[in-house]
């Protein structure tokens, strides 16, 4: 059984904000990509015992979040930039799984909440709104693979449940903040919900190793989510300045990659 973990690092237990965890100048960043390669730790070891042969780890928080050194000895890395879709996923993988995983932008509850950058207000699919785990979801689905687990904070578990409801999850925090940034500029969003209770590191990786075992053990019970095509993509940009108007990008597409991938140009 072959496996893909895409991984994220916002959405993982002890990560409290972005500034200080996660980009290379915060102080605390190394202290996340060790907290984050520990809970991908977890998920490889579920994954094995459920039967898992192969395994490939997929590096997807911008600035990296994976300490190599760190790596379980039997999860291959993707790691580097430039990297885009379809993130080395492919027809060979039997099922798929995220890990560290933050809610869409906007999510009541959600923590650290954003949709690729803290700039983007909203991001849809055919009307359907999605986050960076329903994106992910689609992508491996284009290829026939099912994302049977999520690990991230409560508010992203119950995001990705939404559109496949027998997915397993590992909800290692909580957000405690409620309400929508909608119409906050990017700086506004960052700092709008960054307070969390999370649980201890290795509770958390114990949840998402038995989860992750369950994922695979159930495989055959979760089904992918998908949207069919023709395919439209709208995204929206936040104000730049508070009181200024948000902007919008329209794409197109018959292919999932393609629109995925597409450059997005943003009017008023």
């Amino acid at each position: 059984m072959k496996v893909y973990i895409m991984t994220d690092m916002e959405g993982v237990a002890g990560v409290t904000n972005f500034d200080d965890y996660g980009s290379p100048e915060g102080r605390y960043y190394e202290v996340a990509k060790i907290l984050t390669t520990g809970e991908v730790n977890a998920a490889v070891e579920g994954a094995l015992e459920a039967g898992a042969t192969e395994i490939l780890v997929v590096d997807g928080h911008g600035y990296g979040a994976i300490n190599p050194v760190m790596l379980h000895s039997k999860a291959a890395l993707l790691t580097g930039r430039p990297i885009g879709y379809p993130f080395g996923c492919d027809y060979s993988f039997d099922a798929a799984m995220m890990i560290g995983q933050h809610a869409k932008t906007n999510t009541d509850g959600g923590h650290l909440c954003h949709t690729g950058s803290f700039a983007i207000e909203d991001l849809s699919i055919n009307g359907i709104s999605v986050g960076e785990a329903g994106c992910n979801m689609l992508f491996t689905a284009y290829f026939g693979v099912p994302t049977v687990m999520l690990s991230g904070d409560e508010a992203a578990c119950n995001e990705v449940r939404e559109l496949a409801p027998n997915m397993e999850v590992a909800p290692v925090k909580s957000g405690i903040k409620r309400g929508s940034a909608s119409g906050l500029t990017a700086n506004e969003n960052k700092l709008f919900n960054g307070a969390a209770i999370h649980l201890a590191p290795e509770t958390a990786r114990q949840l998402i190793k038995e989860r992750a075992r369950l994922a695979l053990e159930r495989l055959d019970d979760i089904e992918s989510f998908w949207i069919k095509p023709p395919y439209e993509l709208v995204s929206v940009l936040r104000p730049s300045e508070s009181g200024e108007k948000m902007r919008t990008a329209r794409v197109e597409a018959d292919d999932m990659i393609e629109l995925l991938s597409m450059p997005r140009q943003y009017k008023d």
